[in-house]
């Protein structure tokens, strides 16, 4: 499990109200995801311009034109995956590391995949800066998953698809949760999904909107 991570000065307050406020009055009811995003300073997962934003209910920017998802969105993702710390957990789209730590917290071990080189390095300094010592990052492409690692207990895509990627349906154990947004870019859907039997057994949780999950790597990188 990770290290717990110092709360930042100046910070706590707000933290606690937006857990209260913006999660527990949500339906997000797992008190263990609860208890995570009271602890993982979001503050530091953002530039120092948007710092005093961190706590907002909203996805904010971070760079190569990428967001952090709105905290009732990663709290429901992450509820969704029903982590009882001992699962394997695959990334897609580590971006700015937020959700990674909090996958960190709940689970024995967290593989995270980024296609932009510049996001995957500021990732890696904030989560050992924070003490996280159970991921490990790559650059890669995310629709092709972390076969050297598979299978994975839990997958959650963090960007958006028309359909799952079939190598990281391969890739999810029988009996493993994958949640993440599936859909055309005007109808996109954030579904859980239990492999039973080989087979996709789906749950919709909710309308959204996410970042499109693109192949391959930036040609800037």
């Amino acid at each position: 499990m990770a290290m717990q991570p110092a709360n930042s000065s100046g910070f706590e307050q707000v933290r606690a109200a937006m857990v209260a406020q913006q999660l527990a009055r949500r339906g997000i009811r797992d008190q263990k995801v609860l208890d995570a995003m009271c602890r993982v300073p979001r503050e530091a997962f953002v530039t120092e311009r948007l710092a005093n934003d961190a706590y907002a209910d909203s996805a904010l920017p971070i760079d190569c034109e990428q967001t952090i998802s709105q905290p009732v969105i990663v709290a429901m993702m992450t509820q969704a995956l029903q982590l009882n710390g001992e699962e394997r957990v695959l990334e897609i789209g580590t971006g700015s590391g937020y959700q990674t730590a909090i996958l960190a917290e709940l689970s024995a071990a967290v593989f995270s995949v980024e296609r932009h080189i510049e996001l995957s390095r500021q990732a890696e300094a904030r989560l050992r800066r924070l003490g996280y010592q159970n991921v490990l990052l790559k650059v890669g492409d995310g629709a092709l998953g972390w076969p050297e690692e598979a299978p994975f207990d839990r997958i959650i895509i963090t960007a958006a698809a028309e359909t799952c990627p079939p190598a990281l349906w391969q890739q999810l154990a029988e009996g493993g949760v994958l949640v993440g947004p599936f859909g055309p870019s005007a109808e996109q859907a954030l579904y859980e999904t239990h492999k039973i039997g080989g087979q996709p057994q789906l749950k919709l949780l909710t309308g959204c909107r996410f970042v499109p999950l693109l192949p391959g790597l930036p040609a800037s990188d």
